[in-house]
């Protein structure tokens, strides 16, 4: 599997001929727009900054399109998709953490989560955490110290921090006891990498 980031909450995950993204950012959003092709793309919010689904369409691969809670089965991959109430440019609005399956991977991608406290069931449907993607910059999203505790809590086995600033990111890893990590252009892992990993901060730059 290959992990690469792309700004704001946009992620790439590839697997063998199967792409993923995760919070694509559309062209109508002040962040700059990506545009690759993508099997599946993951919305967790209705914003420009996270549905750019119409730009995960590219040559022979368009995108089957995931913007809400539910259970879903495409090819290889299973998702539940979980919502959760946040505030993001000071709007309440309708944030879904989705929970991804692939290669004996458990991903969990926490969306623009503003909140720390996530009901109970939901948690308790989390378990066992290989990769998470975890907003961390305040603001809009969950502040350092509650990303910290949430990321300590959920017991992730590699944590990927995402829609932060270079000061928030500083902080993240003071709360976390520890000096920054340099950041890497992609992440190539196995199941068998992850079994040997507790908690372990992967920084992606864009």
């Amino acid at each position: 599997m290959i992990i690469t980031h792309h700004g704001g909450q946009c992620f790439k995950v590839s697997f063998g001929n199967t792409t993923l993204v995760f919070d694509p950012i559309s062209k109508k959003s002040k962040l700059p727009s990506v545009k690759f092709g993508a099997d599946v793309a993951f919305v967790s919010l209705n914003h420009p900054d996270f549905n750019g689904a119409e730009e995960m369409s590219f040559g022979a691969k368009v995108p089957f399109v995931i913007d809400g809670p539910g259970e879903y089965e495409v090819g290889e991959v299973t998702v539940r998709g979980y919502g959760t109430e946040t505030v993001y440019e000071n709007v309440p609005r309708f944030n879904t953490i989705y929970q991804v399956t692939l290669e004996g991977i458990n991903i969990v991608f926490l969306g623009a989560l503003s909140n720390a406290v996530i009901d109970p069931q939901i948690l308790g449907e989390l378990d066992d955490i290989d990769i998470l993607f975890l907003p961390i910059g305040g603001g809009d999203v969950l502040d350092v110290p509650e990303a910290s505790k949430l990321g300590t809590k959920l017991e992730a086995r590699c944590i990927i921090p995402m829609h932060y600033t270079d000061t928030a990111l500083k902080a993240f890893f003071k709360e976390e006891g520890g000096d920054v990590v340099k950041a890497i252009d992609k992440l190539t892992i196995k199941k068998k990498d992850l079994a040997e990993m507790e908690g372990e901060v992967v920084v992606l730059e864009v």
